[in-house]
């Protein structure tokens, strides 16, 4: 079949979860035969290629700017889409929901599905349009496309009960390649087990601010990493980085992707997973997939995800989040038991080569 993603920042994956699923799918459908292709923003992907991982990579322009970036350019992929006729296109993110029809504006009959991801509407970033605008996509999501995609099981049974719509739930995969060399630490100045790691995008409902501020309540040497950036979020950032000036362990290196974020994942002490706001979030499957213990803030989505692997937590209450990383850094035989949880759970629950085969299944249609 020919197939096209849209709606995400390409190829290779730099920034958040739907680049993730883009990088990963892609490669594995092309690998099944398939005639693969990702639309990508040349200012969003690791590196401006016209192939990645057996797919191919189409970069078309966009307007930079906040409320515009992402669908001006699935606009322009899905008109991009219908000129080249292809046989099923996954169309990532509810904001698209409206655009969903345009691979089929020359007449082929394309089967569109949609990844709605998470309840964006409640992120804080969105303004009160912004959350209109989300607000509104929810209830095209469930008309526009031929099928819809739910990460969590949470958010399937959201769709369910507000709009009576019956998604189909497909998580993310955890197994990563193993890193091959300690570079990135050596670079960063860590050891093994010697830091605290914190990946996601830069954004208020994911806390980074928080975890900060709540690290300085953790005694010892053990340093904190977070990893990420954002977009369109300077007042944030500053923010971040001002709370960060104030503990000299506090290390913000920005995105790290492949080999360095592996070596990062496999190497932690523990993963703090913060985030608010999202279906299942790659960074939290990534980190069981090899064996991490976890402190993970409180959202069913997240319990959902790592279940009795992690110790829960409110990540907005310092004191809380401190007690927490403070309890599980001094007590090794706890941080064995999360961890080994955790892989047990990536292993049976988190496999790309299973969310593959449900993509390419639910892709060739009924």
């Amino acid at each position: 079949m020919r197939i096209a993603i849209i709606g995400t920042r390409g190829v290779p994956a730099a920034y958040g979860g739907f680049e993730t699923l883009a990088e990963e799918l892609s490669a594995r459908l092309a690998g099944r035969g398939h005639l693969v292709t990702v639309y990508a923003r040349a200012h969003g992907v690791g590196s401006v290629v016209s192939t990645h991982r057996g797919a191919r990579v189409v970069h078309l322009p966009t307007l930079r700017l906040k409320y515009f970036d992402t669908v001006v350019h699935s606009a322009l992929s899905g008109l991009h889409a219908a000129a080249e006729g292809y046989d099923a296109v996954l169309v990532c993110n509810g904001a698209n929901a409206l655009l969903c029809r345009l691979p089929r504006l020359l007449g082929k009959p394309a089967r569109i599905v949609l990844n709605v991801d998470g309840l964006e509407r409640n992120r804080r970033k969105w303004n009160r349009l912004g959350q209109l605008v989300y607000a509104l996509s929810e209830r095209l999501s469930c008309v526009m496309p031929d099928a819809v995609v739910t990460d969590a099981r949470a958010i399937q049974a959201y769709y369910r009960e507000r709009y009576g719509k019956e998604s189909v739930f497909i998580p993310y995969g955890s197994d990563l390649p193993p890193p091959t060399s300690f570079a990135t630490l050596e670079r960063l100045g860590l050891q093994p087990g010697g830091y605290v790691l914190y990946v996601s995008r830069f954004e208020p409902e994911n806390n980074a601010d928080a975890v900060v501020r709540a690290f300085r309540g953790v005694p010892g040497e053990t340093k904190l990493v977070l990893v990420g950036t954002a977009p369109y979020a300077d007042a944030f950032l500053a923010r971040v980085r001002a709370e960060a000036a104030l503990d000299p362990r506090v290390l913000l290196p920005g995105a790290l992707y492949g080999e360095a974020y592996r070596e990062l994942l496999a190497h932690t002490a523990i993963y703090v997973h913060a985030t608010e706001v999202g279906g299942t979030h790659p960074a939290l499957v990534e980190a069981m997939g090899f064996g991490r213990p976890l402190v993970v803030h409180d959202t069913p989505e997240n319990r959902e995800a790592a279940g009795e692997a992690a110790l829960f937590v409110n990540a907005r209450s310092a004191a809380s989040l401190a007690a927490s990383l403070t309890a599980l850094l001094s007590d090794p035989s706890a941080r064995e038991r999360s961890g080994r949880a955790a892989l047990a759970r990536a292993r049976r629950d988190y496999r790309w080569e299973a969310v593959a085969h449900a993509y390419e299944t639910l892709l060739t249609g009924p």
